[in-house]
């Protein structure tokens, strides 16, 4: 039988926070709940998790320096951001900074329970097709091991956030093929909500900056104008 997956939920409304562990726990989740940053950050650091839902206003340790040091770690753990700042400069730093999701207060329990299994769907079939398609991919003066998650450029290590990673191995597996914004969010953030479009250009200038000689004159990860982006046909 499997095992129930963990979620770590940090939010400092008592009453949203019974909601969500209610409704969780109905869905046969294991949820731990934290109503303080600094605790939050403690559990956190413990590992196990499979998700963490996070309110951006907590005592102690706010939910953005959490969502920073969650995405500093090796395991890779699905982010729902919860909170009232409904700004999109709010939504759009907390992506930025790692997070898969942002859903503003009020919200419904239902709809955050059916993006929580979206977000597990989408990092279990990943686990799979890596399982499944575990070869190596030797591009010339760049090489994706999927296995490790290394990625070496010139026999150089390069160090990729797992979505970096997650997105240079889609492009590298496709070269030639175009992908739309959307498109990207879709495969490699598993959602394609309106107006999170922004997030991929950001990741896609943060990976340029790793893996380009000149992020200004890309020739591995190029700019399709007006279709989106794609992965050179052949490395240099």
């Amino acid at each position: 039988m499997d095992q129930p997956k963990r979620v770590l939920v940090v939010e400092d409304d008592a009453h949203i926070a019974d909601l969500i562990c209610l409704h969780l726990r109905d869905e046969s989740f294991e949820v731990v709940h934290s109503a303080d940053g600094n605790e939050g950050l403690r559990l956190l650091e413990q590992g196990g998790w499979d998700a963490l839902i996070l309110d951006l206003m907590l005592p102690g340790v706010d939910g953005l320096e959490i969502c920073r040091r969650a995405r500093a770690m090796t395991r890779y753990t699905p982010i729902i951001i919860t909170s009232a700042r409904s700004s999109e400069l709010h939504r759009i730093l907390g992506l930025e900074l790692g997070a898969d999701d942002y859903l503003a207060k009020p919200f419904s329990m239902p709809e955050l329970v059916a993006r929580v299994k979206a977000l597990l769907r989408r990092v279990d079939a990943m686990a799979r097709n890596l399982k499944m398609d575990a070869g190596s991919l030797d591009l010339g003066q760049l090489f994706i091991n999927p296995l490790t998650r290394d990625v070496t450029l010139q026999g150089q290590r390069l160090d990729l956030t797992p979505r970096e990673f997650d997105l240079l191995y889609f492009f590298a597996r496709q070269p030639g093929k175009v992908f739309s914004r959307m498109d990207l969010l879709n495969a490699v953030w598993g959602y394609s909500h309106e107006g999170y479009e922004h997030t991929v250009n950001t990741h896609i200038n943060r990976l340029r900056a790793k893996v380009e000689a000149d992020p200004a004159n890309p020739v591995l990860i190029l700019t399709v104008w007006g279709r989106g982006y794609k992965f050179a046909e052949s490395s240099p």
